[in-house]
């Protein structure tokens, strides 16, 4: 898909896998895939170009209700990612893409172990939105 993002990697998911799900992505699905991974790239490339480490890319909707996540997530349609890096911790990586001109629709701090990032649809305006999911709900980050 991108030097640094495979389709593999986007859709992976060991707990399909385990359920015997099938995760498998439509073709509308690998274009969003596209669209993710460059958006990947540039998270990649503003983070002094450190390999990210995705936790959770694509989900079918059957995979998505099994992990109890709502069917809108932008996971189901191939536009979300969850990530680490080790060699940024996840609240520095915040701080430098929340301040970044990535053109990212949400940007989210899971419990401070994992940063969600969404990509608008095609032909939609990123909302830039930067929030922080913790045991006390939501928030805007600041």
């Amino acid at each position: 898909m991108t030097p640094h993002f495979r389709l593999e990697e986007l859709t992976f998911s060991s707990t399909a896998v385990r359920l015997g799900i099938d995760n498998t992505p439509s073709k509308e699905v690998i274009e969003n895939l596209e669209i993710l991974a460059e958006g990947l790239e540039e998270i990649r490339t503003k983070l002094d170009s450190r390999p990210l480490i995705i936790s959770s890319g694509y989900r079918s909707l059957p995979l998505n209700r099994v992990i109890k996540s709502k069917d809108t997530s932008y996971h189901c349609k191939g536009l979300a990612a969850d990530f680490t890096s080790k060699h940024c911790n996840v609240k520095d990586a915040m701080e430098i893409l929340s301040e970044s001109g990535i053109e990212f629709d949400k940007l989210i701090l899971e419990f401070d172990s994992w940063i969600h990032v969404q990509f608008p649809e095609k032909g939609q305006k990123a909302r830039r939105q930067v929030l922080v999911i913790n045991n006390q709900g939501v928030k805007f980050y600041s």
